[in-house]
């Protein structure tokens, strides 16, 4: 057997993932993906073993429900051939890989740092010598933007070749706020503030990747969490879902001058956030998700509550969405502006609403669901023609569809169970555990120790995946048009950089 098949927060033996060779793991994962369309790489990583490198592979059967690992070691020293040059949809996670390493690839496209990490092979490499793309040419221009910003903010610096105001190609330098949260996970021995930590990673998303963390953690304890555990994850996550999607309705109409949608999108929102705040005393959720225990639970005043605030919420929203995609001038900012094609989102390996916003159905509440969603038999939205007109019908789509899912939940709460203390997590395992947060797909991984400590801990946000759809969507559009196709992607720069 070449690879082990494990479903979405199973924790197996580390010495059960089978070791090949590099020639072998090379033809096994990039045939994998050649051979069915469904499967698509859930991460790709390595991790120092001694004298050489372990490499990882998680590739996601989307299909069947699985995830299929393989290994292999290596030396740093070596030069191998990469797995991009067969599909372009590993490119970012082995230049992590060269950069954490020292990894050479004789026939990688575009091997350039992601992060700059405190940790990187090569130390000569830093963020003010970054290697940009340029054309010589008399007629071209290139414009800079950032990493400083006019608004609040995260950092990132945006390179762009123009002729005229045409944008011909866009590069986005990243990394400049590298926080060493993966190596963070090792270093704290405290079970709350691991949890905080993870909260952290995007701050936009402190729930989705919450229950990342606790549902890998759960795993490595072999802890079944109770159904109460499991709803409040489930109604947290479709409220991040809303009140995100909704803000940044409100932002994409402020983007394109449209005052009213600005303000009532953003008027919708604080309801939402409104309510995480009485449920838990943080309107963005921190401190409701943790491992192996319901700290606040979802009371029968709380469910009265909720429902008050979306009887008032939907509407409203149905309204406003109304208004917006009945105005002449909004429809002309948003359709046929920065477009994606399937065939690119397939390239690059896009998740979440940038692959379904192109057509390609990849949701990991339907496909490798966990908390309740399989009882709600989630059916994604997807839209086909990848412009910022499908990503705002697609925002609107979801936002009623968890509404309704909001809904079917309250209608029968769970009892609370008592809590329980967790099990100490078992030795030498490895675990996997998947999230559809709001922007798309997460990923952790975690590996433990001889005594049950963790060794390594990898995260992948979805923005690791989609910044490369943004810098697609511009080319060929005017340069004016750059910021409503960046805020219909809102990708993340502190879950890119960690």
């Amino acid at each position: 057997m070449q690879t082990l098949s494990i479903r979405n927060n199973q924790a197996v033996p580390l010495s059960t993932i089978p070791e090949l060779s590099y020639a072998d793991f090379f033809s096994l994962n990039t045939g994998m993906i050649t051979e069915k369309p469904e499967r698509h790489c859930v991460n790709y990583y390595g991790y120092q073993l001694m004298q050489q490198i372990k490499l990882i592979c998680c590739i996601a059967d989307d299909k069947e429900g699985t995830i299929l690992l393989s290994s292999c070691l290596v030396h740093s020293s070596e030069t191998l051939p990469s797995f991009t040059a067969r599909h372009f949809c590993f490119e970012k996670f082995e230049r992590e890989i060269h950069e954490n390493f020292g990894l050479k690839y004789f026939d990688h496209p575009w091997l350039k740092p992601v992060r700059y990490s405190q940790n990187r092979a090569d130390k000569n490499q830093t963020i003010a010598n970054y290697p940009f793309y340029s054309i010589e040419s008399e007629e071209l221009h290139e414009v800079g933007v950032g990493p400083i910003h006019a608004g609040v903010i995260e950092p990132g610096h945006f390179r762009f070749i123009c002729n005229g105001e045409q944008i011909l190609h866009l590069e986005i330098q990243l990394g400049y706020q590298h926080r060493g949260i993966e190596g963070l996970f090792l270093n704290l021995a405290d079970l709350r503030q691991r949890a905080t930590l993870a909260e952290s990673i995007a701050g936009d998303t402190a729930v989705g990747h919450g229950v990342a963390f606790a549902k890998i953690w759960e795993s490595l304890c072999a802890f079944q969490p109770s159904r109460d555990i499991e709803f409040s994850r489930t109604i947290a996550l479709e409220l991040e879902r809303i009140a995100i999607h909704t803000g940044d309705l409100s932002a994409l109409c402020t983007d394109i001058a449209y005052q009213l949608g600005s303000s009532v999108f953003g008027r919708l929102r604080t309801p939402i956030v409104n309510f995480l705040q009485e449920w838990c005393g943080n309107r963005l959720s921190k401190g409701l998700i943790r491992p192996g225990l319901n700290r606040f639970p979802f009371t029968p005043e709380l469910a009265e509550r909720l429902q008050h605030v979306l009887d008032l919420f939907e509407p409203d929203f149905t309204e406003m969405n109304k208004q917006l995609f009945e105005l002449p001038s909004a429809l002309s900012r948003f359709e046929r502006t920065g477009v994606v094609s399937m065939e690119d989102a397939t390239s690059i390996g896009a998740v979440g609403m940038a692959a379904r916003t192109s057509g390609l159905l990849r949701d990991i509440r339907s496909s490798h669901p966990s908390c309740l969603y399989p009882e709600l038999q989630h059916e994604a939205k997807v839209k086909r023609h990848g412009d910022v007109y499908s990503r705002v019908q697609l925002r609107k789509n979801e936002v009623i569809q968890s509404l309704g899912y909001l809904r079917r939940l309250l209608a029968e709460l769970p009892a609370v169970q008592e809590k329980v203390a967790l099990l100490a997590p078992g030795k030498e395992l490895f675990s996997l555990s998947l999230v559809e947060g709001w922007r798309g797909e997460i990923c952790h991984c975690a590996i433990t120790g001889t005594k049950g400590e963790l060794i390594h801990y990898k995260i992948k946000d979805p923005s690791f995946h989609n910044w490369l759809a943004l810098a697609l969507s511009v080319r060929n559009n005017e340069i004016s048009d750059f910021p409503i196709c960046n805020k219909s992607f809102n990708l993340s720069y502190a879950g890119h950089d960690l």
